[in-house]
Formats: C-alpha cells, structure tokens, sequence
C-alpha cells in the first residue's frame, strides 16, 4: 500500500499496540472497548455490510493505482479445464475425462495469449493490458502463467468458496486479491478491462460472459474485443441463432462479440482493434 503520510497525530496502528498492550480487566476485555476497526465481531456484522463493500472495492483499487495499472486483459474460463497432459481431476464419469482432457488443447490457447497480452503490456511498461483472472486452477492458471513466461506481473482475483479455491502459483504474489463478495470481485474484472476473452467453461464462465455482454449490448460499457474461444464448444452449448430468430436479442447483437479458435486470432483481433503493433 501507499506509504502513510507524515502527520504529527498518533497514528491508528500505534493506537492498537497501545491496546494490545493495555492490562487485563474486565473492562479491556469486554467487546465495546475494542477499537472499532480492530473488532472482528463487529466489522463481520450485517449492519457493516456496506462497509466491508467498500473496503474490498478500495483495497484492490489503491494496490492497482499504486502498481501504475490502467487497463487489463482479462481472461475467463473454466477451473476443470487441465494443463495438457495432466489427469482431468474434476471428471465425474468417463466422458467428462474424456472431453475435459480433449479441452485441455484451451489451457494452450489461454496461457499463449496470455503471453501476447504480457508480451505487449511489457512495451508499455506494464501498465496497459496487464493480464487478470479469477485466481484458480484451468484457464484461469493458464493465463496467468503466460504472464509468468515472459516476466510480466498478473493479477488474481481469487474468491472465497467452500471446496475452492488456492491461488495458483503464478500470479504476482503483490497482486494477488481475495473476495469475499462476488459484486465487488466483478467490479474489479471490467473496471479496467480492454479486452475479455472467454474460454470454454461451466456457470462461472457464462455469468462472466453473459453479464459482460449485457453492458456492452446496453452501452453501459464501451465496447471492447469479447472473444470466445472454441467454435465448437459455444455453437453447441449456447444458439445465439435461435435467440435472434425468437427476437429476444437483435439480430445484430451476435456480432458484439467474435468467436474464435486461436490465441493468434484473438490477438489479431485485439491488435486490429487497438491499432497496435506486430509483436516480434
């Protein structure tokens, strides 16, 4: 964090070692004589929700501004996708192992453009098209890991859940976030977001990608490349054809986003965009 300011008043952290210090009655030990941000019981109150909404909003929001980061790449995917080669540890039968290794082919595709968005963030000093993730295993450990490849910080937006989740160990450790609301986590996905590219993936994946898609269809967010990658996968899960014809969408609306296979295409998608240069 930021270095405190130079102030000629006691400062809240000599405040609570002064606490800390304090002898033990049954008054220094009751709850009301804790210090208001030191008390657990009562920072994790319902009546200090708002609170502790704002509190995880500025916390990413001061390491971003004092790591220099104006825009991001984010990156969506699913968490059971494995690194090729690697057992497909979340298959239930024979078939999941099957498909969720023969998609392994997308834990690729997402670590190398990963790199292609670190590659170009590093002419720019790291701080424009700095890659994010949700933190986890998969797609998300793949991008975060072309970061790592050619020496570009990443960052991790991990959130707490009952069967999930450790960081994965590629993300810069200073930039590694931890959520406990799902609200202010999304907020800091699209806050800087100039690209999002979405890989093949189960609820998580979609909510990212619909609620993406709905700001943008909206103009609620400037539009950016949406990418999902894996032709086939969204052809057959999702037919956004069959949402035109009903009129539920407008027949344009398709084309506020762009499929495609490669992390080379992706990318010549962004550069084209962006009117940036050739990575060399």
């Amino acid at each position: 964090m930021a270095r405190r300011a130079d102030t000629p008043l006691r400062t809240s952290v000599e405040d609570l070692d002064a606490v800390k210090s304090a002898p033990s009655t049954p008054q220094t030990e009751a709850a009301a004589f804790r210090l208001a941000y030191s008390d657990e019981e009562f920072m994790t109150s319902e009546d200090t929700r708002g609170v502790r909404f704002q509190l995880e909003y500025l916390k990413t929001e001061f390491r971003l501004r004092e790591y220099g980061i104006r825009s991001t790449v984010v990156l969506f995917g699913g968490a059971r996708i494995p690194e090729p080669g690697k057992p497909a540890w979340a298959a239930r039968n024979e078939t999941q192992k099957k498909n969720l290794e023969a998609a392994s082919r997308y834990y690729e595709e997402a670590r190398r453009f990963a790199q292609y968005a670190s590659l170009t963030s590093k002419a720019l000093d790291h701080r424009d098209f700095v890659v994010v993730t949700g933190g986890g295993p998969g797609v998300m450990e793949a991008g975060n890991r072309g970061a790592d490849d050619v020496d570009a910080p990443s960052i991790g937006l991990n959130i707490v859940l009952p069967h999930e989740q450790t960081p994965n160990a590629y993300i810069t450790p200073d930039l590694c976030f931890n959520f406990h609301y799902f609200a202010t986590r999304k907020i800091h996905f699209l806050l800087r977001a100039r690209v999002v590219a979405i890989f093949p993936g189960g609820f998580g994946t979609m909510d990212e990608f619909f609620e993406t898609l709905t700001l943008i269809q909206t103009g609620r967010m400037e539009r950016v490349p949406l990418l999902l990658f894996g032709k086939e996968f969204w052809a057959k899960v999702i037919n956004f054809e069959a949402l035109a014809e009903a009129g539920t969408i407008a027949p344009d609306d398709p084309y506020l986003f762009t499929v495609v296979d490669s992390a080379e295409e992706g990318w010549d998608v962004v550069r084209a965009h962006y009117n940036l240069p050739e990575l060399t």
